[in-house]
């Protein structure tokens, strides 16, 4: 069978399809067909900025936000009455004028009339490192959420300023797990187990934070023996972890922590739940003594909408097409999936296969839009037929992109992000064991599927950074 080569296609016409701020628009007026999580993802997100405290429209929305997180304040009305096209030219011309002194970091994640503008595009762990490629930088702007811009605060020079243009775009998986909860819970660990290690000189208990984590936990894993992981680096930093701790206190994503601990051959009954609003975490002590991993009840919305049942229509409308998700994803669909791994595998995955390929994907709807607008020679949808955008993601729109860049023009700079040295220091000692930990090429997917077959051979392949 003859592939065609696909038509050539113009930046103009891969953006527009690309935009699922456009898409939303399109149903919301009955232009096409299709259906959205709610009809508010159409307004501008600086009317929710003014509203009750919350996470905003889209996969986060039913989330219980922490009293006291950050809210953003009122985006001056020129930016927030100008149009696509007017917000682009503004943006441009205003990077032109900074030249060098501003670097424009863009999440996978992030709507595409934020991410024209980025200069460096992945996960949060590739744009940390991005952060630290460009140290004649004034300012990183980082357009992703909260954590993130904390984590290039840590990682970048003391001179450098990090902004998030939204305050307001933090995370709710990174919110279900606080200090001052992972702090009880410690506690009551070393109730338990007490704090010494075992004749192999390994401790009771060692505490490991996803990326997708605060500063402040970040520095609780460094302080105690502890560590950062990525997804795709998560089952390398349990093998470090194991060789240093009889078991793993993991958190805040439970399905992450599952998933990988699961491929690893841990049995499930050995990975109690903690619940923070339960004594000893809604366990027992002679659970908590067989456990080898503690999953904290922690989730990521967005990746929690995928379903087997999902996966089953996709198979049946579609023969042949390929399901990858991510871990993040709970474990019934991991275990449905032809495969799964990071964002940055997801990529990659579908940048190696064949033309002609069908793929139905298990992550933001944003990504795998653009994808498919960038990969016409392939079929690439999203398993949830919803359009439901990560709704702190979505809380970055151009006008704030624009806003705190013509801001630096006029030598001011607003929404600084800046962890406190006391917490830094620890956290830095976590990011840096996470650094040292690479998992080989090819370890992020499951073993034997085809999609994993369309990566370069683990065997010939040199270890890989770790992504999210």
């Amino acid at each position: 069978m003859t592939i065609a080569t696909p038509p050539a296609r113009d930046e103009a016409q891969v953006r527009r399809a690309a935009s699922v701020d456009r898409s939303i628009r399109l149903i919301q007026t009955g232009a096409t067909a299709g259906e959205t999580c709610t009809p508010e993802l159409a307004k501008g997100p600086w009317e929710f900025d003014r509203g009750p405290i919350g996470y905003g429209p889209g996969s986060s929305m039913g989330d219980v936000i922490p009293t006291g997180s950050p809210r953003q304040g009122d985006l001056p009305e020129s930016y927030r009455a100008a149009s696509q096209d007017e917000l682009h030219e503004r943006i441009e011309a205003a990077k032109a004028t900074l030249g060098d002194r501003v670097v424009v970091l863009g999440h996978f994640y992030q709507r595409d009339e934020v991410v024209r503008h980025a200069d460096f595009v992945g996960d949060s762990f590739q744009l940390a490192n991005a952060a630290k490629a460009k140290p004649e930088a004034e300012a990183i702007v980082f357009c992703g959420v909260h954590f993130m811009a904390e984590t290039a605060d840590m990682l970048s020079t003391p001179e450098q300023d990090v902004i998030l243009p939204n305050l307001a775009a933090g995370c709710s998986m990174a919110d279900m797990a606080d200090l001052d909860s992972v702090m009880e819970c410690w506690e009551q660990l070393e109730e338990v187990y007490g704090t010494e290690p075992d004749a192999d000189g390994r401790v009771p208990v060692i505490p490991v934070t996803y990326m997708n984590s605060s500063a402040a936990l970040k520095g609780f894993c460094g302080e105690r023996g502890g560590i950062v992981c990525t997804s795709s680096n998560a089952e390398t930093v349990l093998e470090w972890a194991f060789e240093r701790g009889q078991r793993v206190l993991f958190f805040p994503d439970q399905h992450l922590g599952r998933n990988t601990a699961k491929a690893m051959g841990v049995p499930l009954e050995q990975m109690p739940m903690w619940n923070p609003r339960k004594p000893l975490g809604g366990s027992t002590e002679d659970e908590l003594q067989d456990a080898r991993v503690i999953l904290w009840h922690g989730f990521c919305s967005v990746h929690k909408r995928f379903t087997v049942d999902q996966i089953e229509t996709a198979r049946a409308e579609h023969p042949g097409v390929q399901v990858i998700v991510h871990p993040e994803c709970p474990m019934p669909v991991v275990d449905a999936a032809d495969g799964y791994g990071s964002t940055d595998f997801i990529v990659k995955a579908i940048q190696a296969a064949p033309a002609g390929s069908s793929f139905a994907i298990g992550t933001e709807i944003n990504l795998v839009q653009r994808l498919a607008a960038e990969h016409p020679e392939h079929e690439i949808f999203c398993l949830d037929p919803v359009v439901c955008p990560c709704s702190t993601m979505y809380r970055i729109h151009p006008g704030y992109l624009a806003w705190v860049l013509e801001e630096l023009v006029e030598g001011r700079t607003v929404n600084p992000i800046t962890v406190p040295d006391e917490v830094a220091g620890h956290a830095r000692v976590a990011l840096e064991r996470m650094l040292a930990a690479k998992p080989p090429a090819g370890a992020v997917a499951k073993a034997g599927t085809r999609v994993s077959d369309a990566i370069a051979s683990p065997a010939a392949a040199p270890a890989a950074e770790p992504t999210d």
